[in-house]
């Protein structure tokens, strides 16, 4: 009976390990077409529409994990890649909004998936970021597009919301 088990055991065991798939054989390779790119100077609070074309130069489907972007102004479009066809192109089409911030600006988009001899490949672009009129607004100014855009509490604006602070004054003091 003990060597009927055996048997068994030995034939599921064998079994399951000709059902496993080598992991490395799936994997595939990228080439991103313009990377490193350098974009002409926008004006604060202007949109721009960075799109990378990634060719699938492997054997196999390329299937995006995950990204990892360093900006939060960075937002990928929804109908971007999910995976691409082995000798295949995809487009990444990411809106980069400039709102956040002012001067030279690099950004780094890290790509993961089933990719051959790397855990990711990034993507660069970098761009001058150029305050309108080249002047800070003042509050008046501020205030006039806020309230424009759809209300505005005067006395929040002015002296600022009391849990966004990050300080709080003893009335004592």
């Amino acid at each position: 009976m003990k060597s009927f088990i055996n048997i068994i055991l030995a034939i599921t065991f064998i079994g399951l390990l000709s059902g496993c798939d080598d992991l490395s054989e799936s994997n595939t390779s990228l080439e991103i077409v313009d990377n490193g790119r350098h974009y002409y100077p926008i004006l604060r609070g202007q949109d721009l529409d960075v799109i990378f074309t990634i060719r699938n130069t492997g054997t196999k489907p390329f299937v995006l994990n995950d990204m990892l972007i360093t900006c939060g102004c960075i937002v990928p479009k929804k109908s971007s890649i999910r995976s691409i066809p082995a000798g295949k192109e995809g487009k990444l089409h990411l809106i980069y909004n400039s709102n956040k911030n002012i001067g030279f600006v690099e950004h780094h988009i890290d790509i993961y998936g089933n990719l051959k001899d790397q855990d990711k490949i990034t993507l660069v672009f970098d761009l001058n970021v150029v305050p309108e009129g080249l002047y800070t607004k003042d509050y008046e100014e501020i205030y006039k597009e806020q309230s424009e855009k759809g209300g505005i509490d005067v006395k929040d604006f002015a002296d600022g919301d009391e849990s966004k602070k990050g300080f709080y004054m003893d009335e004592d003091f």
